[in-house]
């Protein structure tokens, strides 16, 4: 063993032994050290919920046993930082390599590269691979070298791409470094409180962690239930999606793997010419194109977790009204759709997709909160929480997108209720003070009969809230404030004149774009971290040039696009301004204050406890998309 290389392999969210690029090189190279970190203090802001450190913990359970059946073993590490914790490795297996798998958010993108390039001055080899896309976002540019920014354009240039996504095979066997750290037990990592222990419980009757039990659950998707996915994701009760997303945030499935499953079954059906099947393989297809997608953003944009990605909306007035946020939280809106979404969410760690749609359309559209505030919720509270989808789900339904919803759009939750829960079966299930109300009347209660509320045991504003904003004043108050955030921008056009300001485009129209900036990949020098798989770095080429607006069309006097500062950025030398970009747009805001351009910033109160009596997870009842925070296609053609 002395001969063979000692390589530490740094497991994050690709807790998978199938189709592991990472530890696959590892395994060919020589000996392998495997190493979780689990360091609380770096994850500032976004530190896990309890229910995805939950599913966390079981997943490191079933991956040590998994090693160990392979000669290696999984060693556990709670650190203050995750450098010190990697050079503690790296000393005790006297390793002279680190590898491990590419990460996407603002965040990781920040730790892993000022990791690799501290790592790299010491001498220390380290290599990273995709384990996470089909394509890698510096892979997918337009012809001109633009980043897209309108999902159809992406994903038409991933689904033309010459090369293959390719898979790895597992190891058989693996060699195990000599060498030890003071590594700590699965309990000892901090992962679950005591006091969460009872609530957790009731979280594996419907969900089983793990990469064994992920593949088990893919095999019985693919083959039993996705011939019926184009209608039955359109349910709100019951198992009526994949429910995959949580094994897919977490790495236990390869997308590579699930991607080409479903393609076959989309191919076999378009053979024979079963064009309901093939249409349901098509949807599910595109739902892991809008997982990608998820992360492209993140990447060429990655401050998309702080502000809007159409510059416009730093001009809209969000109301920051704590009451109203409360209110959403616990289910107590008055409106029986969201509050039955508001509950189920707080009980069971999940939302099929078309509530997360209504109840994230709800709290921006109607109580005009800012959609930060949503979007941090839901990483608090969701089993599948992935900030990337959130991200990109949140800033969909805001109007953020140049693809997403029009921000005029109100949809009403009444007409929403009776279009995906025509019998109220699960606005009853979790409001059980509705448990008696008609069908006719459930989604609107505030109309029904006195006689009717009466036979019910209804009681307006006691047992049950009256509506916290009537759809009304919601629409005019939304009108009223898309009015204020146009002569905002009119106001700041007419300052910048001059234009030196960024916003983005849909670089998928063809039009010629003068001084257009391109994302540019930071080149390095050759070191010992270089390696053709290695993670890029996103950068903007040019302060002065523009990108213009091309969300929707504007009234002729507000079709001039309106200018965003950008930074400049230096691409020589290994502290440029760049790493110092990259840094201001992902850092927590807890710890450094936010650098990037905007009139009005938010900070994210904190969550509390809901002091709701409802009912425990139900048993079998989870139900959602595979990493799919937003139904582009269903919802553009959705004006109710």
């Amino acid at each position: 063993m002395d001969g063979k290389a000692k390589t530490i392999v740094w497991f994050r969210r690709d807790l998978r032994i199938e189709d592991n690029p990472a530890l696959a090189a590892a395994a060919r190279d020589g000996c392998v050290f495997p190493v979780f970190i689990w360091c609380p203090k770096e994850e500032g802001q976004f530190y896990p919920g309890r229910v995805s450190r939950w599913w966390l913990k079981q997943s490191l359970i079933q991956l040590e046993l998994s090693l160990r059946s392979l000669g290696a073993k999984l060693v556990l590490i709670k650190a203050q930082s995750t450098l010190e914790a990697l050079l503690e490795c790296i000393g005790a297996a006297g390793a002279t390599k680190v590898v491990y798998n590419h990460l996407y958010d603002p965040v990781s993108l920040v730790r892993d590269h000022d990791i690799k390039q501290k790592l790299g001055e010491l001498g220390i080899s380290v290599q990273s691979y995709n384990g996470e896309l089909l394509y890698e976002p510096w892979e997918v540019y337009g012809d001109d070298g633009h980043a897209f920014t309108t999902f159809d354009a992406f994903w038409d240039k991933c689904v033309h791409m010459q090369n293959e996504p390719a898979s790895q095979l597992p190891p058989w066997r693996l060699d195990l470094c000599a060498g030890s750290v003071d590594g700590r037990s699965i309990d000892e990592l901090g992962l679950e409180d005591e006091s969460e222990k009872s609530s957790n419980a009731l979280l594996g009757r419907g969900w089983s962690p793990g990469w064994s039990n992920a593949d088990k659950a893919l095999t019985e998707f693919v083959e039993n239930h996705l011939c019926d996915y184009s209608k039955d994701r359109l349910r709100v009760a019951g198992n009526s999606t994949s429910l995959l997303s949580p094994h897919l945030h977490f790495g236990e499935l390869s997308v590579r793997k699930v991607f080409h499953l479903v393609r076959m079954k989309h191919l076999l059906w378009s053979k024979e010419g079963n064009h309901d099947q093939e249409e349901s393989a098509n949807l599910f297809l595109r739902a892991i194109g809008l997982r990608e997608y998820s992360r492209y953003l993140c990447f060429n944009f990655p401050f998309t977790h702080e502000r809007s990605l159409l510059s416009t909306l730093k001009f809209f007035p969000w109301h920051a009204d704590q009451s109203h946020f409360k209110a959403w939280r616990q289910g107590r809106t008055g409106y029986p759709l969201v509050d039955a979404g508001m509950r189920e969410l707080w009980a069971t760690g999940w939302i099929h997709n078309r509530i997360r749609v209504i109840v994230s359309s709800f709290f921006v559209k109607f109580l005009l909160l800012p959609w930060q505030w949503g979007m941090k919720y839901f990483w608090d509270t969701l089993l599948d929480a992935d900030l990337e989808s959130d991200i990109l789900g949140w800033q969909y339904i805001s109007g953020s997108l140049p693809d997403g919803h029009e921000l005029e759009r109100l949809d009403s939750p009444e007409v929403q209720g009776f279009k995906f829960d025509p019998e109220g079966e699960y606005v009853r299930h979790w409001l059980p003070e509705l448990a008696r109300m008609p069908a006719e009347w459930i989604h609107h209660p505030w109309d029904a009969p006195i006689s009717v509320l009466k036979a019910s045991g209804v009681e307006l504003g006691l047992n049950y809230p009256k509506p916290i904003v009537d759809i009304d004043v919601a629409r005019d108050r939304l009108i009223e404030a898309i009015f204020t955030m146009r002569g905002k921008e009119a106001t700041a056009r007419a300052t910048n004149f001059n234009g030196t300001d960024e916003v983005v485009f849909d670089n998928s129209e063809t039009s010629e774009i003068v001084g257009n900036p391109k994302a540019i990949l930071k080149e390095k020098l050759p070191c010992p971290t270089s390696s053709s798989h290695d993670q890029r770095v996103p950068s903007l080429q040019n302060s002065k040039n523009v990108i213009l607006n091309r969300k929707r069309p504007m009234p002729a006097e507000d079709k001039q696009p309106l200018r965003d500062n950008v930074h400049n950025c230096n691409h020589n030398g290994a502290t440029s301004k760049t790493d110092d970009d990259l840094r201001s747009t992902a850092e927590s805001s807890s710890t450094k204050k936010q650098t990037t351009s905007s009139r009005t910033s938010f900070s994210v109160p904190q969550a509390v406890s809901l002091p709701l009596k409802v009912k425990p997870f139900p048993e079998c009842e989870s139900s959602g998309p595979v990493e799919e925070e937003i139904d582009t296609e269903e919802t553009s053609r959705e004006n109710s």
